[in-house]
């Protein structure tokens, strides 16, 4: 079933996120497949648990969700 659901689209893999504290600290991390509630979550390329208390590296960041399509494509046209 998984595998028929990757073929459409609809298995979206769990995506990687931090949350920063008003300093730019990491404080938590969280792995799901949308992006958590809040302003203070980032999306991150992966987990780096030395990151922990410590300030995110700029180069860690994903470019904003604006760029990404939350929409699924439509099957058939």
């Amino acid at each position: 079933m998984n595998m028929l659901l990757s073929l459409f689209g609809l298995n979206r893999p769990h995506r990687c996120f931090v949350r920063l504290d008003s300093t730019g600290r990491c404080q938590a991390f969280k792995q799901c497949k949308q992006p958590p509630v809040g302003d203070s979550w980032v999306e991150i390329e992966e987990i780096r648990l030395n990151w922990l208390h410590q300030v995110l590296p700029a180069n860690a960041r994903i470019a904003s969700s604006a760029t990404r399509s939350a929409a699924l494509p439509l099957l058939g046209l």
